[in-house]
């Protein structure tokens, strides 16, 4: 069984004219919601395997402060580029070739896309993700290669507001 939890970053600034849309920071509800977050997910009892991350500052800073809530180490977080600007089979392919040797990982993204990959593999409809929100979709294979709808089970849709 593998268990894939797809967020989207938290809440970005839009308040730095001269940095680039990769380089925007969290705002202050960003800095609040990804910690509110990850306590929601050690709540739940969720232990990572591994987490992994879009490049962008945004999406690193929300790893990092939900990786914090559930002492998972920093410098363990993966920063794989194809997830920054990702279409949906750019997702696909990233999690198909995630180490079977993971069988929890967390994936931090961006939106539209993240709706849409998790839509491609719930076997429920995913409303729109709002910021800092997370997706909880178990696969009943011992490999990431087979991860597909066909064997995926919707297990929850969480987010900010619900804490």
């Amino acid at each position: 069984m593998k268990t894939l939890y797809l967020m989207r970053h938290a809440k970005s600034s839009w308040s730095f004219d001269d940095l680039s849309d990769k380089q925007r920071p969290l705002n202050d509800r960003g800095r609040d919601d990804a910690p509110l977050m990850g306590q929601a997910l050690k709540k739940r009892d969720i232990r990572l395997d591994l987490l992994v991350s879009s490049p962008a500052v945004r999406a690193m800073s929300t790893a990092a402060l939900v990786a914090h809530e559930l002492e998972y180490p920093a410098e363990k977080i993966e920063v794989v580029e194809t997830i920054y600007e990702a279409t949906v089979p750019d997702l696909l392919t990233v999690v198909q070739q995630l180490p079977d040797s993971a069988d929890s990982v967390l994936l931090v993204g961006h939106n539209n896309t993240l709706t849409e990959f998790a839509n491609l593999l719930s076997p429920s409809e995913i409303p729109e993700m709002p910021t800092a929100s997370i997706v909880c979709l178990k696969f009943n294979t011992a490999s990431w290669a087979q991860t597909d709808r066909a064997n995926a089970e919707y297990y929850f849709f969480d987010k900010p507001k619900n804490q």
